[in-house]
């Protein structure tokens, strides 16, 4: 766990949630915090090298560019995990993967092209994991997502819009190029986004100008920090699950999004052998604090007990990049 400072933490929660798209974005930021950009840079870098910021960059919604998305969940016998997980770390389609204490016991976000596209490469990925069983578990609705590490414990957190119109929108050829150039770690330069741009075939403001379209069209999700929550000190990380009835689902989704321990909550379809429906990712510093946010959510609306599946190993954790 790295030792963070009152302005440390005041940019770390600016690295996720305010980065500029501009042309100097750590001189912006800089005059947020009273520095210079010289002295935000150096500090990112500290960041950078601490572990404490993986990468800065977009996070893209794969479905408005006509891709498929899913969680997916394997049965992996003990002798054969050392295998699957050299297959996860090396999958291009493969965002997030971890062992976690279930007999479910490897769970990966993966994705494809098209719908079609995912029932075959599930195939391939229970033959080159040598998966007992295997359940794809596709959401159904989105209450909340995006994991916003807050050091500086105020109680602040970004809106979370959870009315997202999915439908594909047209990339045109100059979106393309822009989308394909984005999708690295940024340079920590004064002018991170001027080689970009070049490679891109337009000038640093129309590329600029493009990336904030792309905001407001839904295609970027959120450009930012992704922070190492371990590295802060959240070791403690629960997917916590609930088999909700349909009337309560909405209740129950909307309570869970309202806890600031909760980064993402779904309700998803179920799969073979798994029979929950309703899914929290569930933050905390030891797991008595996770446990007691699920805990008081399921005494609260009267709900069945939960299961709670802690990450045992991080097998992989970055950012696809989409093929457009």
């Amino acid at each position: 766990m790295m030792t963070c400072d009152a302005t440390d933490k005041k940019l770390i929660g600016l690295l996720q949630r305010d980065f500029p798209l501009s042309l100097e974005p750590f001189n912006d930021l800089g005059r947020c915090l009273g520095l210079s950009g010289a002295a935000v840079l150096e500090r990112t870098k500290r960041f950078k090298e601490d572990g404490l910021v993986r990468q800065i960059g977009p996070v893209l919604e794969a479905r408005k560019l006509g891709h498929y998305t899913t969680l997916i969940a394997l049965k992996i016998a003990s002798e054969n995990v050392e295998k699957a997980t050299g297959v996860i770390k090396h999958h291009r389609s493969i965002s997030h993967g971890y062992l976690r204490q279930h007999e479910f016991n490897v769970w990966v976000t993966l994705t494809a092209p098209s719908e079609s596209a995912m029932k075959d490469e599930l195939h391939r990925l229970k033959e080159q994991t040598l998966a007992d069983e295997i359940a794809e578990l596709p959401v159904v609705k989105l209450f909340k997502i995006g994991f916003y590490l807050d050091l500086e414990e105020n109680g602040r957190q970004p809106d979370f819009n959870t009315a997202v119109d999915y439908r594909p929108v047209n990339i045109t050829p100059e979106k393309r190029a822009v989308l394909n150039e984005l999708q690295q770690d940024l340079p920590l330069i004064d002018r991170p986004f001027e080689a970009m741009a070049r490679n891109a075939g337009i000038d640093t403001e129309g590329f600029l100008s493009c990336c904030r379209s792309l905001k407001d069209d839904g295609v970027i999700r959120r450009f930012g920090a992704a922070v190492n929550h371990r590295r802060a000190g959240y070791v403690a990380n629960a997917m916590t699950c609930w088999a909700v009835p349909p009337e309560l689902v909405d209740t129950v989704g909307t309570r869970l999004a309202a806890q600031k321990e909760v980064s993402h909550c779904y309700e998803r379809k179920t799969g073979s052998g798994w029979e929950y429906n309703l899914f929290a990712m569930i933050h905390g510093r030891r797991d008595v604090e996770c446990f007691r946010v699920a805990d008081a959510v399921t005494d609260e609306l009267g709900l069945d007990k939960y299961s709670a599946l802690f990450s045992i190993h991080e097998i992989k954790k970055e950012r696809v990049k989409h093929r457009i």
